[in-house]
């Protein structure tokens, strides 16, 4: 069986993001006639139908969709070999590119940033943070080696670890008589308004709150939506509201007039997780992946696990 030619593997990928031939000859920067003999070339070495082609469309048929997720690693790991040649003939840094959301705790970051390993003295880690479903995504497509995420849901082709898991915690007037508990729960602040993390910030949490609500028949009186915990501490003062926020978002916000209590719901829990590749095989993807799970199980819990009582 004849393997082909990355260019070919190229022009697929590029067709199959653009489903247009002039623009995915634009980006290749070749004629379009060029593109077309490509995909003609590739799909009769492999002897698949890769695309569907009409005057008005291009579509992915169902084997051309498997193919270009496949293709589309392939090409990457064949870059990153080539850059990983040149850096060890060259003794310059190994780069290892890893995601974060920007809520986990900051010393998982640290922890993180520590890792050092005797096989890639030069190694640097360079960071990407991001909403969690988008490094997700990027792990997938291979743009990311690997990503710390909260509250992500297993994906198909990716492992996840756990590596820290954290209650919500909630914000709101010291007046409240709930603010005497050391911890809340749902039904605890359903007479108050919600204010909550926007939906795209993760939406997979975002409907984990909606079906713990539904199962209790919880409706707040209102919700507000929020993108940055600065935005909380106002809202909580104007609504007498209930801010479901993060350890360290709780902190930020954290003053005398504002109580932060932990939410006690057990299918609301931040889980944080370390996400790769399942057919990422290389030695230094996978030689950091134990490394970093070795660590944080070493410091797993966090000093800072009590926050002022208020």
């Amino acid at each position: 069986m004849v393997l082909p030619e990355i260019r070919l593997l190229q022009a697929a990928i590029v067709l199959a993001e653009e489903l247009n031939f002039t623009r995915a000859a634009d980006r290749l920067n070749i004629e379009q006639s060029t593109l077309s003999k490509r995909i003609r070339e590739l799909e009769e070495q492999i002897d698949l139908k890769l695309f569907q082609r009409t005057h008005q469309a291009v579509e992915l048929t169902e084997a051309g969709r498997h193919f270009v997720e496949d293709a589309r690693s392939s090409v990457l790991h064949a870059e990153r070999a080539v850059h990983g040649a040149r850096a060890a003939q060259n003794d310059t840094d190994v780069l290892l590119n890893v995601g974060r959301s920007q809520y986990i705790d900051p010393y998982l970051l640290t922890a993180l940033q520590s890792i050092r390993l005797p096989m890639f003295p030069n190694l640097r880690i360079k960071l990407c943070s991001h909403f969690s479903h988008e490094l997700v995504r990027m792990v997938a497509a291979g743009s990311l080696d690997m990503a710390l995420v909260i509250a992500i849901p297993d994906t198909q082709k990716l492992t996840f670890q756990t590596v820290a898991e954290a209650p919500l915690y909630i914000a709101l007037p010291k007046g409240e008589a709930v603010t005497h508990r050391a911890e809340l729960r749902l039904e605890d602040i359903r007479g108050c308004d919600w204010i909550m993390p926007a939906h795209h910030i993760n939406p997979y949490f975002f409907q984990r709150v909606q079906a713990v609500m539904a199962a209790k028949g919880i409706v707040p009186p209102d919700v507000h939506y929020i993108v940055a915990a600065e935005e909380a501490s106002a809202l909580v003062l104007a609504h007498n509201g209930a801010a479901f926020l993060t350890r360290e978002n709780a902190w930020r916000i954290s003053c005398n007039e504002i109580a932060i209590r932990p939410l006690a719901e057990d299918g609301l829990k931040l889980v944080t997780r370390l996400v790769a590749r399942a057919d990422n095989k290389t030695n230094l993807v996978s030689e950091y992946v134990r490394a970093t799970a070795r660590k944080l199980e070493k410091i797993r819990l966090p000093l800072k696990t009590a926050l002022p009582s208020g």
